[in-house]
């Protein structure tokens, strides 16, 4: 974590370059990226298939290497994982033999808390992503959504000064969805935590971030930082949210 009375969770991207071997030869899929991710920002990344978005999350989340370029946390270089940088992927990874409550406070005592002091702690985050009454069900008996929130929880209660999100809502329904991104709004609010969210959906991320990356699929393309500045809370149906959608769209093309 940060020292005290520092800028917590602020990230400086500099020069980064990531390329794959694909049949022998290398693909590039960053090229020279800089970005300023700032403290208690919500930043979404998307782009087209195979523009790096993942690949750029893994780097920050120091599950993958960059071959050239540098990611800083508060000033200070990553080499590797770290405790102030917590993730969420897809598919909640829930410990199936582990109750709500316990795989919340699976991390916590990872980090040398006993079961009931975890348990404890857990309960805020419990009641903060809504599943107040399921604390004693196993992962078989929650709902997709449901599976979801215990990941968030799981992620929130270690207290990350960063939270990495790769497609988050992407397996869920529709309906589920909409709701899951309100409730994310509501805890990012509540949350003092720089969010970075991977995302194919571009109304997702207009609901939730406060900047959007997009990332080019064509080597030497540029990548654009898009400002979403509308009120919170959103409202999908404002002038404002459907032209900032059809200024999206417009960039990839899908008028």
């Amino acid at each position: 974590m940060a020292p005290s009375g520092t800028i917590r969770g602020e990230v400086a991207v500099r020069h980064l370059s990531k390329s794959f071997i694909l049949n022998g030869k290398p693909l590039p899929v960053l090229h020279d990226l800089n970005l300023m991710i700032r403290s208690g920002e919500s930043l979404a990344i998307v782009g087209a298939s195979g523009s790096g978005k993942t690949t750029l999350l893994r780097i920050l989340a120091g599950l993958e290497e960059a071959d050239g370029g540098d990611v800083l946390i508060d000033g200070r270089q990553v080499r590797g994982v770290g405790t102030e940088r917590a993730v969420i992927f897809q598919e909640p990874r829930l410990l199936p033999w582990l109750t709500v409550i316990d795989n919340i406070g699976f991390g916590l005592e990872t980090r040398g808390l006993s079961r009931e002091e975890a348990r404890l702690a857990s309960q805020r985050y419990v009641d903060l992503v809504g599943l107040k009454g399921f604390e004693t069900a196993y992962p078989r008996q929650l709902s997709g959504g449901m599976a979801q929130r215990v990941g968030i929880a799981r992620a929130l209660a270690v207290q990350p000064e960063i939270l990495l999100l790769d497609e988050p809502l992407g397996a869920l329904d529709a309906m589920t969805k909409i709701g899951m991104q309100q409730e994310l709004a509501r805890i990012w609010k509540e949350e003092d935590v720089t969010t970075v969210l991977v995302t194919h959906d571009l109304e997702e991320a207009i609901f939730l971030a406060d900047r959007i990356l997009i990332l080019p699929r064509e080597k030497g393309g540029e990548p654009r930082l898009i400002d979403i500045d509308l009120p919170r809370p959103r409202d999908r149906s404002t002038p404002g949210f459907v032209r900032q959608r059809e200024e999206l769209l417009g960039l990839f093309g899908l008028h």
